[in-house]
């Protein structure tokens, strides 16, 4: 007999059509913050999910963006997103007091293991709000100092960064730089940019992550696990970085999609199963996905 198929991501999608946008913030090379009213999505989403968000009344095609923060109590949802395209720059656009549609949300988030209490979370460019997201889910439950975060940018960040004062043994002396929103809920984070950012370190959050797991005795790289979102070369990158340290790696995938909630199967990738190779859907059946089965080690 056929195993039941997993319907575990239905009925938990919501359509808010009148989301206010409570704040819009535009940062350096286009990149914004977005803050919308959106309480139905704000009471459920779980980090490494997203919506699927109208940009413009206009157009009729939505964009997938990976939620960063929520408040469940206040109701609100926050984006960080750049304006690369014909949406995102019509969303760019868009005044403080629009409203606009939000389908979320969406996908099937982190898993925490209970077992590997010690987390290292890397995110770079676009990929850094779920792993905001993430560190504020495991902050509020009391775990921030076990918590380690790296970011990446290419750009400029969209925040201030400021020197660290939460030690790091194991890391460069010159990597002090951080994100201060992480530092105030007290997780050391480090960042990474080619860019020249003062205190930044100027390789990728791979570069920085290795020696840190390197210098952890087998107990303690036995309780670690790794959480990422970024560009593929990135995941590609950690999910290497995680084979070679045997540490388990879950990774959030982004994939352009049409409809986002599995009915037109665009945003499918390769995963092995027990079964085999399969064709998943980015959207439904992700987006966070055990790494070694979408990047399988050479």
């Amino acid at each position: 007999m056929n195993a039941e198929p997993d319907r575990s991501h239905r009925g938990s999608i919501f359509l808010e059509d009148d989301a206010e946008i409570l704040e819009h913030v535009a940062h350096p090379s286009d990149q914004w913050i977005l803050k919308l009213q959106a309480p139905l999505c704000a009471a459920r989403a779980r980090p490494g999910q997203f919506v699927h968000l109208q940009c413009d009344p206009r157009l009729p095609m939505r964009r997938p963006l990976s939620i960063q923060r929520v408040h469940p109590e206040r109701g609100w949802v926050e984006f960080l997103y750049k304006a690369v395209g014909e949406g995102t720059s019509a969303l760019s656009r868009q005044p403080v007091g629009a409203r606009l549609s939000v389908l979320g949300p969406i996908g099937q988030p982190f898993v925490l293991n209970q077992e590997r209490p010690l987390r290292l979370l890397l995110g770079g460019g676009v990929g850094i709000p779920p792993m905001i997201f993430l560190a504020d889910h495991l902050q509020q439950r009391g775990l921030a100092a076990q918590t380690r975060t790296i970011l990446g940018s290419e750009v400029p960040f969209p925040f201030r960064p400021r020197p660290s004062e939460i030690l790091w043994p194991g890391l460069p002396d010159g990597a002090i730089a951080t994100m201060p929103l992480l530092e105030d809920w007290g997780i050391a984070c480090r960042l990474t940019s080619r860019a020249g950012i003062p205190g930044a370190d100027p390789g990728f959050v791979t570069d920085l992550a290795r020696p840190w797991l390197a210098g952890l005795e087998p107990a303690l790289l036995a309780q670690v696990e790794l959480y990422a979102c970024g560009p593929h070369a990135m995941l590609e990158a950690c999910a290497a970085l995680a084979a070679e340290f045997a540490t388990p790696c879950q990774v959030s995938l982004e994939e352009y999609m049409a409809c986002a909630v599995g009915g037109c199967a665009g945003c499918t990738v390769a995963v092995r199963t027990p079964a085999g190779v399969a064709m998943k859907r980015v959207c439904v059946d992700g987006p966070v996905f055990a790494a070694d089965t979408v990047f399988p080690a050479p």
